[in-house]
Order: C-alpha cells, then structure tokens, then sequence
C-alpha cells in the first residue's frame, strides 16, 4: 500500500464485470452485502455483452432477414435483392449493445453497487488494487474472480486492429464485407460468424483441424446445419491445418495441410475461431493461495471456492462450458455461498446453442458421451418434415431427439435442430433437472400448431404412442 493512500473495506469485491461478475455482485447487493465490481473497459457486459454473444446475434438476426428475403419466392413472395447499409446495420448492433450496458449500469447503481474502472492485482488474500481507478486501494473480507478468457491466437500469427487477419471481435466490427473469407475453426463461434458473412455475399471457406464441424454435438443433430453449410461454403476442410498466414496490404495468403486443394490460396480476410484461454494471469494470483491448473484455468469446487478460503472464482476462468449463462449461475452460487446460503453449482443440464440457421441446441447426456461411458441409452427422433408449424414456416429439415434411460424412461438428454432450437430448448433442460419421465412429457400439453409441440411428439414417440408419425421408430444403444 503507497504512504497516505486510502484503503476501502468491502464485504465483497467483484473482479470482472461480464455476466459471472455483474450476476454475482448484483446477488451478493440483493443479499445485503456491501458489494465493489472491478471492470477494466469502459462498459459493463464483458465479452458476452460487448464484443460476443450480444452483437453475434444481433448479426445473426439481419442474416436471417436476408436468408428469407432471398428465398420467399418459395411461398410466392418477390423481393428485389435486398440493399445492405453497412453503416446502419453496425448502427443497429451498437444500439442494441448500448441498450443493453446501460441497462447495467442503472442496476448497479439501483443496488447501490459501487462499479469501479481499472485492472485489479492482488496483493493477498483480503487486499487488493485497482490500478488506474480513482479508489486504488480495497480491503475485502471476500472476492468473487470473474475474469473470463481471450481468444486463442495462432502460434507466429498477429492479430493487430485494423488488419485483415481478425478475431471474432474483429469480425463483429464489420470493416466490410470480404469477397472471399478464411476461417480458421469450425465450432460455434466460426460457424455463426462465417454463416453472417455468406448472407452479406462473402465466399467462405472453413478450415477444421478435427474430422467433423460442431465436434461436440451428435452428428445426427449436425447433420442438417452442415448440409445447409455445404450449401452455402465455397468449401469446407475438416482434418487440415493451417500452417502458415502470410498478410499484405491487399490480403492474406494462407497455406494448408490436409484435405485443402490447393494447398495455398489467397483470401481477402482471415477470421481465426480456434477456441479461448482464460484471463488468470496479470492478476497477482501468487500473492494469494489459489490455485490454478496447466491450462491456466483457476481451480474451484462445487461452491465456486479456490484454495484461498477468501477467494471464489466463477466463469471461463474456471473452465468447464465457456458459456454465459453457466458463469451466471456460477456468480450466483459464489454470492450466495459468502452470504451464508446453502447453494452449489450442482446442475444437471447447461445448454449448448449454434445460432446458425438451422439452430441447433442440446442439453444433457448426448449420445456421443453416452458411447464414450458405454451407458445404455434408448433415443426417439422426430423429424420436423411431420410438423405442421414446421412446414408452414418452411422449415421441414430440423428435427427433435430425446435420449432417456431405457428402463426407467427418465429423460437424460435432449437435442433440437431447426427454426428457434435455442428458444425450445429450455422444456429439456426442465426436464432434466426435475427428473422428469418421457411420460411427463409426453403428457404435458403442447399448443397445436407449434415448434415446441414436436417436444411432446418426440417424447410421444418414445412411448410408442405418436400421432403424427408411425410409433416404433426409437432406437437403444
């Protein structure tokens, strides 16, 4: 501590303001505890907010009006080939993004949450500073880490502002639309990202190091998102590395091992998608007792504790899901537990969302995991192509898959692909952490004619009593 400066005691510091760390200052408030979040940018949100989630499927959204647009000859509607303002569609995600932040910052201020700007250290275990804030000093009785990851950069390349090799947040800040665009990784973030860009007119390829897109979803739930990207891709590249990125003035030239033909080909933009670290190092964490695993992921357990008995950690920096609404829930806990509440992270089922189009959603045991454990399953699948709501929104290639214990009929997992299969996911989720049936679901009442009924027909169709598809079409592993 600098000579004469003051020192600030708190119950609890907050140590990153994105959705673990304003969702855990904000319970810890709610719960009567003298809270200070600690946010290094200029906005609360965090990545998720400002730089992620938010303006992703804000894009998303106007790609899909163009998706629709283009293809409303089908149902007998002619529309010239749409205009895209650049300018105004950065206008809309930014509004949206500035709706949403100031938002926050009425909330905490309405819980008397004092937001502090600057980069937090940690001198000890209760002691802390805030460098370049105007109260450097904190002393805590408990702080809540919630600093989240970066993105993984490719070993030799630089990703610097302004330059044709981007980041996802890069790729957010729309410099212009690419004639021909590279992007490196094909999960969630590259897929959605590269899905925005086809719409606008960019030609897209898609590099994959392993020997599928979307690895962490079953393949019969990927199967019609990657249909519909084998569409729409100038070209798709599973099993290939990029081994070299070479950027000039005019573009980038990227040369391929693998499956790529040819082997070295030019782009106008490189997106690089490949996955994200967490934000643990710069922190003073060796000034404390916690601990944290060669990855550099903070160690907790089921109460969001480190080692570091005054120390909780929540969010990417902890590994697990890199999803926000998981550090959500994390921050809660953690608030929870340092106010004295019985609470743990303790959940059954987190889901998954690709906000491509179609979506695709999962929650649960997946039948990639239950092949891995060796673990008798039986699974039902309805095909959207038996929706009637499907086929008036034009939608017949998705499909709902249910996975439950082959004895018991308890439901284990479940998995949507199709229109809105972020938004019907939820009733699975449900599902699984009450410990419901396939009977109860089945049994549960579904407006006709909706997406969501396909949930019942799905669960209808496991018990061999659907009505819009012949039963007996169920399979066990």
């Amino acid at each position: 501590m600098v000579m004469g400066e003051m020192t600030q005691e708190v119950d609890v510091v907050v140590v990153g303001g994105g959705p673990g760390g304003y969702a855990a200052a904000f319970r810890a408030a709610d719960l009567g505890l003298d809270v200070a979040l600690i946010e290094k940018d200029t906005t609360l949100g965090g990545v998720c907010l400002n730089r992620g989630c938010i303006p992703s499927k804000t894009l998303l959204h106007v790609s899909q009006l163009l998706y629709d647009a283009r293809h409303a000859g089908d149902l007998g509607l002619s529309f010239t080939e749409p205009e895209i303002d650049l300018d105004k569609v950065r206008e809309f995600k930014d509004g949206v993004v500035s709706k949403l932040t100031g938002g926050l910052d009425r909330l905490a201020k309405q819980r008397n949450v004092q937001v502090i700007r600057g980069a937090a250290t940690f001198e000890s275990s209760t002691t802390l500073r805030a460098v370049g804030a105007e109260i450097a000093h904190f002393k805590f009785k408990h702080a809540i880490i919630a600093t989240g990851s970066s993105p993984i950069a490719l070993p030799g390349v630089e990703i610097r502002e302004g330059g044709r090799i981007m980041d996802s947040t890069g790729a957010l800040a729309l410099p212009d639309i690419p004639e021909r665009l590279l992007v490196i990784g094909g999960g969630y973030v590259g897929l959605e990202l590269g899905s925005f860009y086809v719409t606008l007119g960019s030609r897209v390829t898609v590099v994959e190091m392993l020997d599928n897109l979307i690895a962490a979803a079953d393949a019969d739930l990927a199967r019609p998102l990657l249909r519909r990207i084998k569409e729409t891709f100038e070209a798709i590249y599973t099993q290939t590395k990029v081994t070299a990125l070479h950027e000039d003035e005019d573009g980038v030239d990227a040369t391929f091992e693998g499956q790529a033909d040819p082997a070295q080909q030019r782009f106008d933009r490189v997106l690089v998608a490949v996955g994200r670290r967490p934000n643990s190092k710069g922190l003073g964490l060796e000034n404390t007792h916690v601990e944290v695993d060669a990855r550099g992921f903070i160690k907790v357990d089921a109460q969001q504790r480190t080692a570091d008995p005054h120390i909780f950690a929540v969010g990417d920096v902890v590994g697990g899901l890199m999803l926000a609404h998981k550090a959500m829930r994390e921050g809660k806990v953690a608030a929870e537990v340092i106010a004295g509440q019985p609470a743990a992270f303790d959940v059954l089922a987190i889901p998954a969302v690709v906000y491509t189009d179609p979506q695709l959603a999962w929650a649960g045991l997946t039948e990639n995991e239950a092949r891995a454990q060796q673990r008798s399953i039986r699974i039902a699948r309805f095909p959207w192509s038996a929706s009637g709501r499907a086929l008036t929104m034009d939608a017949p290639e998705g499909m709902t898959k249910i996975i439950a214990d082959p004895e018991t009929g308890r439901v284990l997992g479940f998995g949507i692909v199709g229109r809105e299969a972020g938004e019907m996911i939820a009733e699975g989720v449900l599902a699984i952490e009450m410990g419901a049936l396939a009977e109860d679901v089945a049994l549960t009442i579904h407006a006709h004619p909706t997406l969501s009924e396909t949930e019942g027909e799905v669960a209808e169709l496991f018990l061999g009593s659907a009505t819009h598809i012949l039963p007996g079409k169920k399979s066990s592993r």
